[in-house]
């Protein structure tokens, strides 16, 4: 689903804890160290060829700067206007958490 905008994130490596999972993807993606973090929502998506599961976080505290370090697109969006946003459909459940909290 190229070209559409996604929160960031990955998949858990074996053995790894979703905490651990979301801390090391951060690090990996935008250069930031987690520092408080607390599950936000759990969800499931069928797309047409494939279904995902989404372990979400809201992330409290963080040390460093964002930076799109494997060279994507980086902005920071406040809630209410994402739904102007090209996400993608698996994203919409969040933005509604985020627009809940």
């Amino acid at each position: 689903m190229a070209g559409k905008w996604e929160f960031p994130g990955g998949k858990l490596k074996a053995g790894e804890s979703e905490r651990a999972a979301l801390k090391r993807e951060l690090a990996e993606e935008l250069g930031i160290e987690v520092q408080e973090c607390s599950a936000l929502l759990r969800l499931e998506h069928q797309y047409p060829d494939r279904q995902v599961s989404l372990s979400v976080w809201s992330v409290g505290q963080y040390s460093g700067s964002a930076l799109g370090l494997e060279g994507q697109a980086l902005r920071w969006v406040a809630p209410a206007a994402l739904f102007g946003e090209d996400l993608l459909p698996a994203d919409w459940p969040i933005v509604d958490a985020l627009n809940q909290k």
